[in-house]
């Protein structure tokens, strides 16, 4: 089975890594100064695993002709240009780890609907300074066809990826699943770049929780509003935090923050990551979505927009 993972930042090298390692075929697409690293040291993960491993690293993307899965983990915003550059691929099926919930829609303009599985990966990963990869957290990777359903396609993925060591599992409602987690990224990703601290830290102060459900209210009621339920999460009680009384909800996000301060006390939202190394911010695909679908279906969503506003004015001097 051939499998090409468009991006080699934190989470396309964990899965290439991992599946090369369990023997599986992959080419893994890297740019510029990674793709040198990569073909001179291979690929090293630290902390839930400790290994380096060669893959075939490939910078132009015409030297690809076929798929049978095509796993995309870019950012938001490099999306249009790497589905632009694969235009051309012959794929079985294709699905995205990214932030935010446009990546179906933009996979299936390419691919077409039929080919295009949902996914919402559960694990966080940063690449170092020095180029290895420390893996931080490997709750789940979840696998669906869309809106729903699990098919022979998705089963094959969640046991190649299982089996490799990224915990994963099919979903019956991948839809919900993905929204979930928007829901409760949206509110992480605002108050990781805001406050510039670890996740535990913002979860475990009831100043920042309180904006945290807030947020995540709003953009819970989009959701209801375009009829996709929610659901809780092992990691967090998502549909619990926009159902109960605000004080309720902030003390669910800081017994979150008490598991992740003894689990994963170093984990920080990829999009500080990014801001504490001078690039761009995932912002117009994920609170901007959030902030312009609200608007279509008259939504108020105020603390979304402040801090989407807030955080557009940084990343304009950042990116």
């Amino acid at each position: 089975m051939q499998i090409v993972v468009l991006g080699a930042g934190a989470l396309g090298s964990v899965l290439a890594g991992h599946l090369v390692q369990a023997g599986e075929d992959v080419l893994l697409f890297a740019r510029g100064e990674r793709a040198k690293y990569l073909k001179e040291h291979g690929i090293t993960i630290t902390g839930l695993v400790d290994f380096t491993t060669p893959c075939a690293i490939v910078t132009d993307p015409k030297d690809i002709s076929e798929a049978d899965i095509l796993i995309v983990t870019v950012k938001t915003y490099d999306m249009e240009s790497a589905l632009a550059s694969v235009t051309h691929l012959a794929v079985s099926n294709a699905l995205s780890v990214q932030n935010g919930v446009v990546k179906n829609e933009q996979l299936a303009a390419v691919f077409g609907a039929e080919k295009t599985l949902g996914a919402a990966a559960f694990f966080s990963a940063e690449v170092m300074p020095e180029g290895p990869v420390r893996f931080t957290l490997n709750q789940c990777f979840y696998v669906g066809e869309l809106p729903h359903g699990i098919s022979e396609h998705v089963k094959n993925l969640v046991k190649l990826l299982d089996g490799s060591g990224i915990h994963a599992e099919a979903a019956l409602r991948i839809q919900t699943i993905e929204w979930s987690k928007f829901v409760g990224w949206v509110g992480f990703m605002a108050l990781s770049v805001l406050t510039r601290l670890e996740t535990y830290k913002f979860l475990s102060d009831t100043g920042t929780a309180a904006i945290c459900v807030r947020m995540m209210r709003e953009t819970a009621a989009l959701a209801d509003k375009l009829n996709i339920p929610l659901e809780d999460a092992p990691h967090l009680p998502v549909k619990t935090v926009v159902s109960v009384s605000e004080q309720k909800a902030i003390e669910k996000l800081r017994d979150v923050g008490a598991v992740m301060k003894s689990r994963a006390p170093t984990h920080r939202v990829s999009t500080l990551q990014d801001l504490e190394r001078g690039r761009g911010l995932e912002v117009e695909e994920t609170l901007g979505y959030v902030v312009m679908k609200a608007g279509e279906h008259g939504v108020p969503v105020p603390t979304v927009e402040t801090c989407y506003r807030l955080i557009s004015g940084i990343n304009r001097f950042v990116s």
